[in-house]
């Protein structure tokens, strides 16, 4: 005797199948997606080469940046606070 239950239950066996074969299909294969070449300007073609890991010039900057940090921080700073002291305060 089949009824309105075996039926709702054929079709709920149907659409979980059906689910599954989509998700399936929506994986993307290595060879996925297939993008044009970027085009891009001097200055995006630079900054694209210049960020490359192990740059030398990767390198130089931010050893220029450390140390004008350390010197900006540990000379400049104080120097200017000792210098108001000297000038407004003695």
């Amino acid at each position: 005797m089949g009824g309105p239950a075996d039926d709702e239950k054929l079709r709920l066996q149907q659409l979980r199948a059906l689910r599954r074969r989509w998700l399936r299909d929506q994986e993307l294969s290595e060879r996925e997606p297939v993008l044009p070449p970027r085009k891009l300007g001097p200055v995006a073609a630079f900054w694209e080469r210049f960020l490359r890991p192990g740059g030398l010039w990767r390198q130089q900057v931010y050893k220029a940046c450390q140390a004008s940090g350390f010197i900006v921080g540990r000379v400049l700073i104080p120097a200017w606070i000792v210098t108001y002291y000297v000038k407004y305060h003695l």
